[in-house]
């Protein structure tokens, strides 16, 4: 550890100066002396790194949602060039640039964050060893070994000896209860972090081996830290404590107010989008308009909890639009599947029902009975046109009209209905 402290000296001075000042602020208020001072001004060093880290972070989770994405071409890719890394490799690469990703985005604030750690460590060292550094001076030291935290020194270890122990003004049994209650607190808030993470904020529509990875690594940081913790200086420990909480806190406002597509906070979050959408009769801020426009947009692929989404809205007189504005009424955008852009679909021609048997009977029925009328309506007056016929033709040529039915081939007297021609 020592090789890796003096790597990343060139900043332990940056550090101490951080630190110094803080530490001259709660010095006027809590005492120069006190653990309260120093314990406070680690912890204002970790959120002005965390505070100048959030556009990584932020890198961070795009990047990890876009390699959540590509999970599914990367093992098609796997499983194509199993027999060929190079090729195998190549293809991975050109997906990455294809698709704007960065594998090593993920990692970015763990990677940044570093240096600081390591520094502080040294530090701290370098107080229990009762050294100067940075711009720690000998006074300054000696404020720092005075300086403790429930009983236990910031620069003492679960590991210490009595003996350096009792040299920093502490008992053994004081330092190994405060470090192993700071080191259970530290894996705690590491595995509710992961697990907050990977049962809310993880598309549950796709089982890719990304899943399983930091499924795994839910179980195995909080024992790293834990292993590694027992050899943290107690000032360490507040500090890496601290990061958690942060880390914690800072990923519960992202899974509220920007959930991962298709997962169970995206759904939460939909369902108060709604609730809220549909009491003002609209959105309120551009977040809202903007998460609205990107489900818009995506017509047809649209997941279970954005289909939800769209419906609930059209049910209740709202349309979604595609600059994401909600409006009452009809919406004017269609996307491929001639849906509109609010989710309402345009509608389809309804089939007739389909009637029972003894309907079908009585239909058929009723329609072999309305010929059958309409001919004894027209009898009358085809009797009448016949006697009229029969007058004129015995007035003019008796036996006309027989033998002009002669002629035209007819037989005389009834004659039998012709069947239907065999094709």
């Amino acid at each position: 550890m020592d090789t890796i402290a003096s790597f990343f000296s060139f900043i332990t001075t940056p550090v101490s100066w951080v630190i110094v000042q803080f530490h001259t602020v709660y010095g006027a208020i809590f005492g120069p002396d006190t653990g309260w001072a120093w314990g406070l001004s680690i912890v204002s060093l970790v959120i002005l790194i965390r505070i100048c880290l959030i556009p990584l972070f932020v890198k961070q989770i795009k990047a990890t949602r876009a390699m959540q994405t590509l999970q599914p071409e990367m093992k098609k890719i796997q499983e194509r060039y199993k027999n060929d890394r190079q090729r195998q490799s190549e293809e991975m690469m050109k997906l990455y640039k294809d698709t704007g990703t960065n594998p090593l985005s993920s990692c970015l604030p763990i990677l940044a964050q570093s240096p600081f750690f390591f520094a502080l460590y040294h530090v701290l060292n370098s107080i229990a060893s009762n050294d100067t550094i940075g711009v720690i001076n000998e006074e300054l030291l000696a404020s720092a070994q005075k300086a403790h935290i429930f009983g236990a020194p910031l620069a003492a270890k679960f590991t210490d000896s009595a003996e350096k122990v009792e040299l920093l003004n502490s008992s053994l049994t004081d330092v190994r209860v405060v470090t192993a209650v700071m080191i259970v607190l530290m894996s705690l808030s590491q595995f509710y972090t992961q697990r907050q993470l990977m049962t809310k904020n993880v598309d549950t529509t796709v089982k890719t081996p990304f899943m399983q990875q930091q499924k795994m690594l839910m179980y195995v940081f909080p024992v790293i830290f834990a292993v590694f913790g027992i050899n943290f200086p107690v000032g360490v420990l507040v500090y890496w404590l601290t990061t958690n909480v942060w880390t914690m806190g800072q990923q519960m406002y992202v899974i509220h107010n920007n959930p991962t597509p298709g997962s169970k906070a995206q759904a939460s979050y939909l369902e108060r989008l709604s609730k809220h959408v549909l009491k003002n009769g609209g959105t309120r801020n551009r977040r809202q308009r903007a998460i609205i426009k990107a489900i818009v947009a995506k017509g047809r692929d649209r997941n279970e909890h954005e289909r939800k989404f769209i419906n609930g809205l059209s049910k209740n007189g709202l349309v979604a639009q595609a600059d994401g504005a909600v409006v009452k009424g009809e919406a004017t955008v269609h996307d491929e599947d001639g849906t509109q852009a609010g989710g309402t679909a345009t509608p389809k021609r309804q089939q007739p029902k389909r009637q029972s048997k003894s309907q079908r009977q009585s239909g058929v029925a009723k329609a072999a009975d309305e010929p059958t009328s309409l001919t004894k309506s027209d009898e009358p007056q085809s009797k009448a046109k016949t006697a009229a016929g029969a007058k004129k033709g015995t007035g003019k040529q008796p036996g006309g009209a027989t033998r002009s039915k002669a002629q035209s081939g007819q037989r005389k007297g009834p004659q039998r209905p012709k069947s239907p021609s065999k094709k």
